[in-house]
């Protein structure tokens, strides 16, 4: 059994969901080349999260923002005010969606699906640089 970390940061983004898997499998490359195990993936952050979708159609991205602004809107009566209108609605997207994902590793690869990505989604206006943890557990 074998152990490698590492950490990422991602260039800052507008409010959206953002393709970043070849950017998590481009820090992957210095990873021992696992035969069998598992890549966990976590956001430091509480207004931004990672998730799993369809990485094929540029609709899906553009749906899922809408949709997710339609259900956390900027607009409720939120008491947490002091960082703008657009953080509390991150805070609840970001608790949502999550802060983590783990994926199998097979051959020194990760087991997506033909049409899943990791998405970051970024849920302020401006996120700023955002800071992502991958550790990975396998058996050579």
């Amino acid at each position: 059994m074998g152990w490698f970390q590492t950490e990422i940061r991602l260039a800052p983004r507008r409010r959206g969901f953002h393709l970043i898997t070849t950017e998590i499998e481009a820090a992957l490359r210095g990873m021992p080349e696992f035969r069998v195990g598992l890549l966990h993936v976590f956001i430091q952050h509480t207004s931004a999260s990672l998730s799993i979708n369809e990485n094929a159609d540029p609709d899906v991205p553009r749906d899922l923002e809408m949709a997710f602004h339609a259900i956390a809107p900027e607009d409720l009566p939120y008491v947490h005010t002091c960082e703008g209108p657009d953080d509390m609605p991150a805070h609840v997207k970001c608790s949502m969606i999550g802060a983590a994902l783990t994926i199998p590793i097979t051959d020194g690869r990760l087991r997506l699906g033909t049409w899943q990505g990791i998405y970051l989604c970024e849920h302020r206006e401006q996120g700023g640089p955002r800071r992502i943890v991958l550790t990975a557990q396998g058996e050579s």
